[in-house]
């Protein structure tokens, strides 16, 4: 799938998805690149191993633990994304698209993510294919759900 300017991978395979941020980065070095994932193995891999531009860590299906929720990213995965200046991205897609209870407890990680990014100092971005938003929405998203407004100026997609 690709859009403008940005090339979106998503890959099961760790081998694969090096080798096809590999290609991109060879092929067209001005396209960022934007790595979808489900995997927290494959999440700490890709962000170790390869350069992405931005990590998207899709939400929806996770099994939350009984005292904590459980959003693909902690503090370690964090700092490695600050080291390595690697965005981490939010499917508005998946938000939209998800039912009441689902979307409730996908919200819930989101703002877990941003407390996450936001002591780390990482920035964050908005991904949106099916439901294109205008650039002020996500602006007000972001600050609605905790994003801090030097983050929420950055914002581009």
């Amino acid at each position: 799938m690709k859009l403008k300017n940005y090339c979106i991978i998503k890959e099961t395979n760790f081998e694969k998805a090096r080798n096809l941020i590999n290609k991109q980065k060879k092929e067209k070095p001005s396209q960022k690149i934007i790595f979808v994932s489900k995997d927290d193995n494959l999440t700490r891999k890709i962000l170790e191993k390869t350069q992405t531009d931005i990590l998207v860590i899709l939400q929806s299906g996770r099994k939350d633990y009984q005292k904590q929720r459980n959003s693909g990213l902690n503090h370690v995965l964090a700092n490695i994304a600050k080291k390595k200046n690697i965005q981490i991205g939010i499917c508005l897609d998946e938000i939209i698209s998800s039912k009441d209870k689902e979307k409730t407890d996908i919200l819930a990680r989101v703002m877990q993510n941003i407390k996450l990014c936001k002591k780390a100092k990482v920035q964050m971005q908005f991904c949106s294919c099916k439901f294109p938003k205008d650039i002020y929405d996500k602006k007000a998203l972001g600050l609605v759900l905790g994003m801090p407004t030097w983050m929420t100026k950055k914002l581009f997609m």
